[in-house]
């Protein structure tokens, strides 16, 4: 008999100054049974940094073809897919032929660097794709946060975003770029 997802609950206020999208959603969030808290916050923290209005969360790990978040226009087309974690090449690739726009969230601290590493060399011919590797201790930060039920805050401004309880000092969420995507 195969685990049941676990359902948490999160009211997520967003300020994001740098893009003047201001809000408020209410998320439910499957946490898969094979994911931890630290990945499940990184896809809250992927959803408040590149919130938009069609910015949904996807079933992830549990189907092989949808991305942890993605957007879509109002045709079905796919605008944004968004990976957590570190995804092989091919599943990147194939995501760059589906959508405008690819982002890959990497966290792990040295195992992200060993992983791009690896997948540098076909990962950088892709021009929509952008990659980011979460500081060393971001995740585990974030992974501390987790609750049933969250009311999170996450501000943006000038390219540092922070992420928080009114119970905890806020996490700032730092990352590295590995791959901007290319300007056409």
């Amino acid at each position: 008999m195969a685990l049941k997802s676990t359902i948490y609950k999160a009211e997520l206020q967003i300020a994001d100054m740098d893009r003047h999208y201001y809000a408020d959603h209410a998320l439910t969030i499957a946490r898969h049974p094979s994911e931890t808290d630290e990945r499940m916050m990184v896809r809250i923290a992927a959803f408040a940094l590149f919130a938009g209005e069609r910015l949904e969360f996807c079933k992830g790990l549990s189907d092989t073809d949808e991305p942890d978040l993605w957007a879509k226009d109002l045709t079905g087309a796919i605008e944004t897919w968004i990976e957590v974690g570190q995804p092989d090449e091919r599943r990147i690739a194939k995501a760059s032929g589906r959508s405008n726009e690819v982002i890959v969230i990497a966290y792990g601290g040295r195992a992200s660097d060993i992983w791009w590493q690896g997948v540098r060399s076909k990962v950088e011919r892709l021009r929509n794709v952008t990659v980011w590797s979460l500081g060393e201790n971001v995740a585990a930060a974030l992974g501390a946060l987790a609750e049933r039920t969250m009311r999170l805050q996450c501000t943006i401004q000038d390219g540092a975003a922070w992420i928080g309880n009114a119970s905890t000092e806020p996490v700032a969420v730092e990352w590295s770029v590995f791959k901007a995507p290319e300007k056409v």
